[in-house]
């Protein structure tokens, strides 16, 4: 049996991924998280051979899973099944050790194919995507520009992402603003949108 574990934060779609995988003879599902934070600790205990995951997620995105689990050196192989079609988020993906990257209008047996062809050591791109990650721009972001934009572009002020990140607000205000300078943006609004549509948040 390949053993599963699913990570996504919509209760219906959880469900209905859940409700679709265990249909299949060869697949167990051994857990549901409903974010990426909860996935890792579970992840740790159970070791399952598969973790799927969305990208936008609270508390910990599918991202910062993936990096997780690589940084962590856990024997969990990741897939990420998204709505997110954008190279950008392709690319993080495949730097963060990720197997498999499907959109969520797959049918679902293309998943539990993914699943099986991921397990035996194989990687699964939706093709819609593999042939976008080409194209367009690399992501001039690091990761602490990247954590800093996506708080900015929640409405946090720099002292509230300071004190969240364990900063100083004058080194929070410099990554604001290299991020704003490598995007070509006006202010940190336009930084966060064009950094969003992109993939790179």
């Amino acid at each position: 049996m390949i053993r599963v574990l699913i990570a996504e934060d919509q209760g219906l779609v959880l469900g209905a991924l859940a409700a679709l995988l265990k249909l299949e003879p060869d697949l167990d599902i051994v857990g549901t998280a409903p974010n990426g934070l909860e996935a890792l600790t579970m992840a740790k205990t159970m070791q399952p051979d598969i973790i799927m995951t969305d990208i936008e997620m609270p508390l910990m995105t599918g991202l910062e899973l993936a990096v997780a689990i690589q940084e962590q050196q856990l024997r969990s192989k990741m897939l990420i099944v998204t709505t997110f079609a954008r190279s950008g988020f392709l690319r993080r993906a495949l730097n963060a050790g990720v197997r498999g990257y499907l959109l969520k209008d797959a049918p679902s047996e293309t998943l539990a194919a993914a699943i099986r062809t991921i397990h035996k050591g194989g990687k699964v791109i939706a093709p819609e995507l593999a042939q976008e990650s080409w194209g367009g721009a690399e992501d001039p972001l690091n990761e602490r520009e990247r954590q800093v934009l996506r708080l900015a572009g929640e409405g946090k002020r720099s002292a509230d992402i300071a004190q969240l990140i364990h900063l100083s607000e004058g080194t929070v205000r410099n990554y604001l603003s290299e991020a704003i300078s490598k995007l070509n943006a006006k202010n940190r609004v336009e930084a966060y949108r064009l950094a969003r549509e992109a993939g790179w948040l």
